[in-house]
């Protein structure tokens, strides 16, 4: 029996496309969390970047070391909810603006991908929006899995008979009108604990989107999008990918393993602690071993609070000996999820590596001969006002979400019932509350 697909999310109201905005973004991960507060000013089209309709110039910018993740998901609410306020209060700071709801994304939570095909019968006359509205309707009138909610749902093309691959078919002449619709969806309980960790901070969610969209509507040049390419976004707690093709994703997955799993096996493997790990893996961490690597040595602090001064003194080459292998993992997660998925030949030759593991010396080149494609890191792409530290590929996420609106009018959704109870805190009490406290102080 099929039945309405559930949208637990909030959806985006357009944005005009000839008014400026405020729009003001939250990247809630397991290492950072990151609070941008840009403007958005509407601007010609470009060639290269041709589905942008506005310039997003960064005007405050918070981030601070992310509590209460693991995987992606929140596993402790109020270490959580102690880093998002301090990450939205030095960008409401630095903006001279106060934040009253943010855009967030979606790493854990099991990310995936499913597609759908509908058809409806024309009435001998051209196609007009009515007819797009049925076709769409009834992609959406598909059974769902218990337990998951809806994240995006994207018109990837429309069919008229046997023409396949039609942009666009209002007035076009046919018998029957087909669409593919494609889904990515996340756990419902993971959504439902990411917004009430955000509402607990006076914030209201004004949409949820999956990280590896985000990383590519930052990152990729629409030639890219329109080839095939893959994204591979490399976190602290997850890797997530997305596939883009036809110049849209078709496919978002992920994997529950990423940087802070190079960190424990560096502090593992040399007996020191997790922050000096993670300092060893930053400033001398690669994927290459070089022949000077034998005689160059790194100074490993020790773990035993008896010897605070004690410092050891390892090759190089052993610190790329213990790292190697968990990068290789993930890569060869990477390639297996997307041969099972049936993107192995589908997606060109052509990866982009985002997130902050993404800086990992040596990197391109190991999953060019693990994923046996070409790879590039992605960097944020047409944004102004960013800080050189903020110009990375780890910055590729939250710069992809203040794009996002740009492209939300893509998406096609059954409206919520209004007034009805969704259990996270949205247009309930939490919600509520924290209005009222803001309107009367």
């Amino acid at each position: 029996m099929s039945a309405r697909r559930p949208s637990l999310t909030p959806r985006l109201k357009p944005l005009s496309p000839r008014k400026s905005s405020i729009m003001s973004v939250l990247d809630i991960g397991t290492s950072k969390v990151v609070c941008l507060v840009a403007r958005l000013d509407p601007i010609a089209e470009s060639d290269m970047l041709r589905g942008r309709t506005h310039r997003v110039r960064i005007i405050g910018i918070g981030h601070q070391r992310s509590r209460g993740l693991k995987g992606g998901a929140i596993v402790d609410l109020d270490a959580a909810e102690q880093s998002i306020r301090l990450a939205v209060d030095a960008a409401e700071r630095m903006a001279k603006v106060e934040i009253r709801a943010a855009i967030v994304n979606m790493t854990g939570g099991r990310l995936g991908s499913e597609s759908y095909h509908a058809e409806v019968s024309l009435r001998g006359s051209g196609v007009t929006d009515n007819d797009i509205h049925r076709v769409l309707e009834a992609a959406s009138m598909t059974g769902s899995r218990p337990g998951r909610t809806v994240l995006h749902s994207l018109p990837t093309a429309f069919g008229l008979d046997a023409v396949h691959g039609i942009h666009d078919p209002h007035g076009m002449m046919g018998e029957k009108l087909g669409v593919d619709m494609h889904v990515v969806s996340a756990d419902q309980n993971a959504i439902r604990n990411l917004m009430l960790a955000v509402e607990r901070c006076h914030l209201d969610v004004d949409a949820v989107v999956a990280t590896p969209y985000a990383a590519g509507l930052a990152s990729l040049v629409d030639d890219e999008a329109e080839m095939g390419v893959v994204v591979v976004d490399l976190g602290g707690g997850t890797t997530s990918l997305g596939v883009f093709a036809g110049g849209h994703i078709v496919h978002a997955d992920g994997v529950a393993v990423g940087g802070n799993h190079i960190t424990m096996d560096v502090a593992r493997g040399l007996s020191t602690s997790v922050a000096h790990a993670e300092r060893l893996k930053t400033l001398y961490g690669s994927t290459i071993a070089t022949a000077s690597d034998d005689r160059e040595t790194v100074a490993v602090p020790s773990v035993d609070e008896d010897e605070r001064d004690a410092v050891n003194h390892v090759p190089k080459s052993h610190l790329v000996r213990i790292m190697r292998p968990r990068v290789e993992e993930i890569l060869e997660l990477v390639r297996d999820r997307l041969k099972d998925a049936g993107f192995s030949s589908e997606t060109g030759r052509r990866v982009v590596l985002t997130g902050g593991g993404a800086q990992l010396t040596g990197l391109p080149e190991l999953a060019r001969r693990i994923l046996s494609k070409q790879v590039r890191i992605g960097r944020p792409l047409g944004v102004q006002g960013l800080p050189e530290s903020a110009k990375g590929p780890s910055f590729a996420a939250p710069i992809g979400l203040l794009i996002y609106p740009q492209v939300a009018a893509l998406e096609h959704f059954v409206p919520r019932h209004s007034g009805s109870y969704l259990g996270t805190g949205t247009d309930g009490y939490l919600s509520r509350m924290g209005r009222w406290i803001k309107d009367s102080f």
